[in-house]
């Protein structure tokens, strides 16, 4: 077939999965089992639930990195109290990465909601997309296409132009719906087993991307998806570790990869497909090893002793500049270790008198540092963007992490 030729029929899309067996991709699936259900296990569950609202603000923000678009994890914030720029540039990715978590955070309530979804059909990747796509601001729905026409992208419809991506020519648009119902067929099996469903997830990332069947967005939804299959599976680590921060880590990699999967089948010993299946080993091993190695990234982060002694030593640091009191320590570390604090504790916690025991408390409320429901409830640990390089060190990329008062 020439290679300016749009796909047009599905077994174009063959192998599914990897048809040679191997050794290492199976070891790897069985980490990631293995590591991902261990993730967090130690953690108090409202404890826990602050971390992932953070894992989700960080996975928008490298998700948009992937596709070029930078915004500092900073500026996500203000988004997220709804707090944006009046530059519009700015404005706009912040919109940007607070759709990416709104979205995100929908895929979740929805899988909760309903765990027999069917998050491999074309009706629930519509929904991503017109989520997504219904949340972003009108520059951000505007794209060339190879004839050099500016179409208005449509959200939740599958495109209707013929689209070039690198070198690669996805199907003809007229045949998406074939496309997308073999895809479901393949990968909505629901009584795969754990290895084969972690081998899955990764030819499926693939195999959505090859299809392209959006105008615009088909990273961000297949990311979205991806996690979807990692939610629905019970891989995804209690929502404590994202693969997007692996892939922008190494855009390069990433993107060699999925081109490499792309490509037809290299002789008479590259499978029985159309496409390479060599292609499609690599990227599914590269794919799993870069999971495993994000498992292992947040693992280490939340080690018990490790994040204790760097919630310490920040107030060590503010403490130092005569921003907080060293006792603020104490309070951070129950309310890691319980949860939740009761008010009435504060003083015996700190081992303050009352009235300074309040203003310690005050100043870790006004500091964000410690969060609660309403002026008498209980209080939780927060994760703001300028603690972050501290408790959770190199989350976040080199020069951005470090965010101080």
């Amino acid at each position: 077939m020439a290679s300016n030729i749009f796909y047009s029929e599905i077994q174009q899309m063959e192998p599914m999965f990897p048809a040679a067996k191997s050794e290492e991709l199976n070891d790897l699936a069985i980490e990631v089992v293995r590591r991902s259900a261990a993730l967090g296990g130690k953690l108090h569950p409202q404890t826990r639930s602050g971390v992932i609202e953070l894992v989700r603000a960080m996975n928008s923000y490298y998700s948009n990195l992937i596709e070029g678009h930078n915004t500092h994890p900073a500026d996500i914030e203000r988004a997220m109290a709804r707090n944006y720029s009046h530059e519009p540039a700015k404005r706009a990715l912040q919109m940007e990465s607070v759709a990416h978590i709104d979205v995100q955070r929908l895929v979740e309530q929805n899988l909760a909601a309903k765990p027999d979804a069917t998050i491999c059909s074309k009706t629930f990747l519509c929904w991503i997309h017109q989520e997504f796509y219904d949340r972003l601001p009108p520059e951000f729905r505007k794209i060339e296409i190879p004839s050099g026409e500016t179409k208005t992208v449509i959200p939740g419809k599958l495109r209707r132009e013929e689209v070039k991506v690198g070198k690669h020519f996805p199907p003809a648009a007229g045949t998406l719906d074939l496309f997308l119902q073999r895809f479901e067929e393949c990968y909505g099996h629901a009584k795969r087993g754990e290895i084969q469903t972690v081998v899955a997830a990764a030819a499926a990332h693939h195999r959505l991307a090859w299809i392209h069947p959006f105008l615009d967005g088909n990273g961000r939804v297949t990311r979205l998806f991806t996690h979807a299959y990692m939610v629905k599976a019970h891989i995804d680590g209690h929502g404590l570790w994202t693969v997007s921060r692996g892939l922008a880590r190494n855009r390069n990699g990433y993107m060699g990869a999925l081109a490499g999967a792309d490509e037809h089948r290299h002789g008479d010993l590259d499978g029985r497909g159309n496409l390479s299946n060599k292609g499609l080993l690599d990227f599914c091993t590269f794919f799993l090893k870069t999971a495993l190695d994000q498992i292992s990234f947040m693992s280490e982060r939340l080690e018990l002793d490790g994040i204790l002694r760097r919630i310490e030593g920040y107030v060590g640091r503010q403490a130092s500049f005569g921003k907080l009191p060293l006792e603020a320590n104490y309070l951070l570390r129950e309310a890691f270790l319980r949860g939740e604090v009761p008010r009435g504790e504060v003083a015996r916690i700190t081992g303050k008198p009352d009235r300074t025991a309040r203003r310690i408390l005050k100043d870790l409320l006004d500091k964000k540092l410690l969060t609660s429901d309403s002026e008498r409830a209980p209080v939780r640990l927060s994760f703001p963007t300028k603690v972050v390089g501290y408790y959770f060190p190199q989350l976040y990329p080199e020069g951005v992490e470090m965010i101080e008062e």
